[in-house]
């Protein structure tokens, strides 16, 4: 099993939305890296829901429940999506703050492409952000 990590802004799709909706596209991806990375994904790896721009903090954990397919709303057919299963909200949002200071934590790529909205997340750093989170 692969991790991930899935930001959206929560005034466009918000993780209670998600929540209520169950299981969702995540669609609307048009950054070729952030392509790669929902093309690699495969059905049952994990993600954190990451609520960006004004919150900036890990909220929810999700699972990939459908893999890479065509996203209908990009006409050009460069980019798809996958569907995600809400699966848990953490029972403590881990802040972009926390995460930036916990040296452990300093190589993940929400530090280093903040702008990318998928990008993957090594075993190591997945278990630091589950502890930070409160799942031990």
């Amino acid at each position: 099993m692969a991790y991930w990590l899935f930001k959206s802004e929560p005034s466009c799709w918000s993780w209670q939305e998600h929540v209520r909706a169950g299981v969702a596209e995540w669609d609307g991806v048009r950054n070729f890296q952030a392509r790669g990375y929902l093309r690699a994904m495969v059905v049952g790896d994990r993600g954190f829901f990451y609520h960006s721009v004004t919150e900036k903090r890990i909220v929810g954990i999700v699972e990939v429940v459908k893999p890479y397919y065509p996203d209908p709303s990009d006409e050009r057919g460069l980019f798809g999506m996958v569907d995600v299963r809400a699966v848990e909200a953490m029972k403590r949002a881990v802040t972009l703050a926390d995460i930036k200071a916990d040296e452990r934590l300093a190589h993940i790529p929400l530090l280093r492409q903040s702008r990318l909205s998928v990008m993957p997340i090594d075993d190591a750093a997945w278990r630091v952000i589950m502890e930070l989170g409160g799942h031990t």
